[in-house]
C-alpha cells in the first residue's frame, strides 16, 4: 500500500457534476434492466479489510468500544427492527509485522502507529503475546463468522533484511536472500503459532506487498522486489510450507497498481500474470504445490482518466483469462486522492461512499475480481483510508462509522461467498451514471445499484425466464446506513433513492 498519497489526475468526471448538484437525469426516471441467470461470470470469494496500523492499539481499548468496532466490520446480526449491526466482512487480513515496533525510534519510522510488531523477538525467541491488539481482532472476526484469513507481509523481519530495518535504504530489495530459509521458517512458525494460540489457521499467506515501489522513505514498513526476486521468494516459502506440511496457500502479486499485472512495458516488475503463471516464463511458479491459483493487485493510480480506468480493468480480465483456472483479487484500496476526491481529510459522508461503490462495481464487473478488499479496517488518521474511525489514542476514545463502511456493506453483507455474478443488460433508455450488478446463489438474487445522481430512480427488473416476488431493499444514503428500506410484491417499480447505494434482494 503506497501511502505517499500521491494525487491522481481525474476520476469519474460525471461524479463531479453530481457532487456539485447537477445531473442529467429527469425526475422519476425508470431504468429497465434484464438479468440473465444463465449467463454467469466469476464466483465471488469474499470482501475484506486489513488490521494494519490501528488495530494494534484499538484491540487494547475497553471491551465495549472494541466490540462495537468488530460488530461494525464483521457482524451479520440485526436489531429487532431489521437494521444490520455491521457489514459482514468475510475476509480479514492480518499484518505480520517486520519487527520495527520493537526497535522503537531506532526503526527510523517516525510514527509509532505505522511501526509493526511481530511474534519473533530480537533475541530470536517467540512471544505469542506480543501482538495482543491484532490477535483480539483475529478472534473477534472468527467469533462473528469470518472464515477466511490472510496473513500479509510488508517487510521481512528485520533479522532477515540487509540493513536491519523494515524499509529499504537504497530502493532495492532489502531481503537478505542468504537468510531466505530463516524468513520462510519464521513464516511457518508464525502460522503454526497463530493456529495454536487462537485456533485460526491462515487460509492464505501473502509474503510480499506492492513490490514495485522503492520503500525507501522510511514512513512505514515495505520491501521492493523485481519479478526474479519474487520468484525466488515464492519458491523458498513454498519449499518451507511443503516440508512442514503447512496447508496455508501462498497468495502472490499484490501489485502496487493494476497495470503491473499485465504487459505494461515493465518487464522487470510488470506483466506478473505471465511472469508467474505461464510455464514458458523463467519465473514460473504456478505449478508449485503451495501456490494459490490467484493473483492480486491494488486499484491505486489506475482510476483516471475514465478511459484508462476502463481499459486497465478489461486488460486484467483478458490477461487472467489466458491462464486456465486463475482467479483475480483486488486486494487493497483506499482513497489516495485526485482532482475530484482528495485522500486528505476524513469524510464520513456519502461523497466518498459513492466514489467507492462505483469503484467496487467496476472492479467486479470489468475485471472479474473474485474478491474485493479494503485497506484499513480501522483508521485513526485524518484521511479517507478507513471503514471505521477512532481517535488517535492507544487506550480509549470515540468510535465513528463511515458511509464508506456501509456502502461496502451493500456488497459484503449480501453477496455471499459462492455467489455468481450474472449478466445485466439495460433495456430501453440507458442511464450511464447509474451502475447495476447482480449476483445469485441458491436461487437468491442480489442486485446492487449505485445511484450518484440528485434524483430518485425507479428500477424495473426483468429476470430472464423467471418471475420475481417479495423484493426487499436496503439503502445506504445520507439518511440510512444499510437500512431496510422498502418491500415490494413485484419488481416493476423498485425505488432507488438519489445519492444512494441500494441492494435489492429477491428469490
Amino acid at each position: 500500500m503506497v501511502k505517499s498519497y500521491q494525487h491522481l489526475n481525474r476520476f469519474f468526471i460525471c461524479l463531479a457534476l453530481f457532487f456539485c448538484g447537477r445531473t442529467t437525469l429527469a425526475q422519476e426516471t425508470v431504468l429497465k434492466i434484464e438479468i440473465d441467470p444463465a449467463h454467469t461470470f466469476q464466483v465471488i470469494e469474499g470482501f475484506g479489510a486489513s488490521d494494519a496500523w490501528s488495530c494494534q492499539f484499538a484491540g487494547l481499548w475497553p471491551a465495549e468500544k472494541k466490540d462495537k468496532m468488530a460488530d461494525l466490520l464483521f457482524s451479520t446480526q440485526t436489531t429487532k427492527e431489521g437494521q444490520p449491526l455491521g457489514i459482514g466482512l468475510n475476509m480479514w487480513r492480518f499484518s505480520i509485522g517486520g519487527g520495527s515496533a520493537a526497535q522503537g525510534k531506532a526503526s527510523d519510522i517516525g510514527d509509532e502507529w505505522r511501526r509493526q510488531y511481530a511474534f519473533l523477538q530480537p533475541d530470536r525467541t517467540y512471544n505469542w503475546n506480543a501482538m495482543p491488539g491484532q490477535v483480539w481482532f483475529l478472534k473477534a472476526a472468527k467469533t462473528r463468522g469470518v472464515k477466511q484469513f490472510i496473513g500479509f507481509v510488508n517487510s521481512p523481519h528485520v533479522l532477515f533484511t540487509k540493513n536491519g530495518k523494515a524499509y529499504s535504504t537504497d530502493g532495492h530489495c532489502n531481503l537478505n536472500f542468504d537468510k531466505l530459509p530463516d524468513f520462510a521458517a519464521d513464516l511457518v512458525t508464525t502460522i503454526k503459532g497463530i493456529k495454536k494460540t487462537t485456533g485460526i489457521e491462515l487460509n492464505y499467506l501473502s509474503p510480499a506487498n506492492e513490490p514495485q515501489w522503492k520503500w525507501n522513505e522510511h514512513k512505514q514498513e515495505g520491501c521492493p522486489y523485481n519479478n526474479n526476486e519474487l520468484a525466488q521468494l515464492y519458491r523458498g516459502v513454498n519449499e518451507a510450507f511443503v516440508k512442514n506440511q503447512v496447508k496455508t496457500k501462498i497468495q502472490i502479486g499484490e501489485a502496487g497498481q493494476l497495470d503491473y499485472l499485465y504487459n505494461n512495458g515493465n518487464s522487470v516488475k510488470g506483466n506478473q500474470v505471465y511472469q508467474f503463471f505461464n510455464p514458458s516464463s523463467p519465473n514460473y511458479v504456478g505449478n508449485l504445490a503451495g501456490i494459490d491459483q490467484s493473483i492480486s493487485g491494488h486499484s491505486y493510480f489506475t482510476t483516471s482518466p475514465e478511459q484508462k480506468f476502463i481499459t486497465v480493468r478489461k486488460k486484467i480480465r483478458a490477461a487472467v483469462a489466458q491462464i486456465k483456472g486463475l482467479r483475480y483479487w483486488m486486494s487493497e484500496y483506499c482513497i489516495l486522492g485526485d482532482s475530484l476526491m482528495k485522500g486528505e481529510k476524513r469524510d464520513l459522508g456519502m461523497a466518498p461512499a459513492l466514489f467507492i461503490a462505483r469503484l467496487i462495481h467496476h472492479d467486479l464487473a470489468l475485471s472479474n475480481a473474485t474478491s474485493w478488499q479494503w485497506w484499513l479496517g480501522i483508521s485513526a488518521s485524518d484521511y479517507k483510508d478507513g471503514l471505521v474511525y477512532i481517535d488517535k489514542n492507544k487506550t480509549d476514545g470515540q468510535v465513528y462509522d463511515s458511509k464508506m463502511l456501509w456502502a461496502l456493506g451493500n456488497y459484503s453483507r449480501f453477496v455471499s461467498p459462492g455467489s455468481k455474478r450474472l449478466q445485466v443488460k439495460t433495456l430501453g433508455a440507458n442511464v450511464p451514471q447509474v451502475d447495476v450488478s447482480s449476483y445469485m446463489q441458491n436461487n437468491k438474487l442480489v442486485t446492487v445499484v449505485v445511484n450518484p445522481t440528485e434524483n430518485d430512480l425507479d428500477l424495473d427488473i426483468e429476470v430472464k425466464g423467471n418471475k420475481q416476488n417479495s423484493v426487499q431493499t436496503y439503502v445506504t444514503s445520507a439518511k440510512y446506513n444499510l437500512s431496510p428500506y422498502k418491500q415490494y410484491q413485484d419488481t416493476k417499480h423498485v425505488r432507488i433513492p438519489a445519492k444512494s447505494v441500494t441492494t435489492v434482494l429477491s428469490n
